[in-house]
């Protein structure tokens, strides 16, 4: 990527999309935020972007611009769909990746919004030492991808890295987004934080500082901050949630053998709280082969801009 050279990276929330102009030192030099919700089809949303960005493109120079890396949920690499949305407006099958390349003329790659996490982390953030690393977003869901020999793991629909729906507890908690039960994300996103957090606030012998807030106001960072200040509860789910994490990432361990695992996303933010406990469940759950060998670390880029550069990643040279 040489000095004048730039591309635009695109997280597609389903509330709000962030969009910005990334340097060749991965340095976000524009920013902009727009209400997802606020389009009913697409093809209006785009007309939106193309108004924003074509007035910067123009002074920065097209034949600088080496494209548009997109992050959005459901997105299929090879196709440049966005495919059956959940949170989106937008509904059934979405050629997004070829619409926005067609009216901005320029190169557009698309994938979903945690593997444009991983690829920012990789790029820019913590994982750049690794060749092989798995990069885990902790927040409304449990989000990964898989990188191996330097290359992000897509598998034959550019599905693969789906983590989060794999199955820790056999026949456990309900997860009412997947109809899947007992899931990693079921447990180990901040919703599964809080409910755990819940469960355990109506069992006899628990007092909390959560009892400050009604249930329907406990967040996962009213955990943390709980946390932090020695609550036995929180410090509870945190063990228990660690506990239940280190055990899926030795399974993800033993198929794929990362260097490490890199934590991305809010509940990620707890820091050594919920690290401490991963590591030392993986490490207990590991083959003699695989032990102390591999790095749990926290990611490295800002959270605010985090998904900008993810997206952009996926163009950059």
């Amino acid at each position: 990527m040489n000095s004048s050279a730039y591309c635009i990276g695109i997280d597609i929330g389903g509330t709000y999309t962030k969009l910005g102009i990334v340097d060749s030192g991965g340095g976000i030099i524009e920013h902009f935020q727009i209400p997802t919700s606020a389009y009913k089809r697409h093809t209006d949303f785009i007309l939106e972007v193309q108004r924003i960005l074509t007035p910067f493109i123009d002074k920065f120079g097209k034949s600088n611009c080496l494209g548009i890396g997109v992050g959005a949920p459901n997105a299929h690499y090879y196709t440049g769909n966005i495919e059956y949305p959940v949170n989106l407006n937008w509904k059934g099958i979405i050629p997004f990746g070829n619409d926005l390349e067609q009216v901005m003329q320029l190169p557009v790659k698309i994938t979903n919004d945690a593997n444009a996490a991983a690829m920012g982390e990789h790029k820019l953030g913590a994982a750049q030492p690794f060749a092989h690393c798995i990069v885990i977003t902790l927040g409304t869901g449990v989000g990964a991808g898989i990188i191996i020999q330097n290359e992000l793991l897509l598998g034959k629909d550019g599905l693969a890295g789906e983590l989060g729906h794999t199955i820790v507890l056999p026949g456990g908690r309900y997860h009412p987004g997947s109809g899947l039960s007992g899931t990693l994300e079921a447990y180990c996103s901040a919703p599964g934080v809080v409910r755990t957090a819940l469960e355990k606030l109506e069992q006899v012998g628990y007092t909390s500082l959560l009892s400050q807030w009604g249930t329907d106001e406990i967040t996962s960072k009213h955990i943390s901050e709980c946390a932090q200040q020695g609550d036995k509860l929180c410090l509870d789910v945190f063990e228990e949630t660690g506990g239940l994490l280190g055990m899926a990432m030795a399974n993800f361990a033993h198929f794929s053998s990362p260097e490490a695992f890199i934590f991305f996303g809010g509940l990620s933010g707890a820091g050594n709280l919920l690290l401490n406990p991963a590591r030392k469940s993986m490490e207990a759950h590991l083959l003699e082969v695989y032990k102390n060998k591999i790095q749990v670390l926290p990611g490295a880029l800002p959270e605010s801009d985090a998904a900008i550069l993810g997206a952009a990643a996926l163009v950059m040279v």
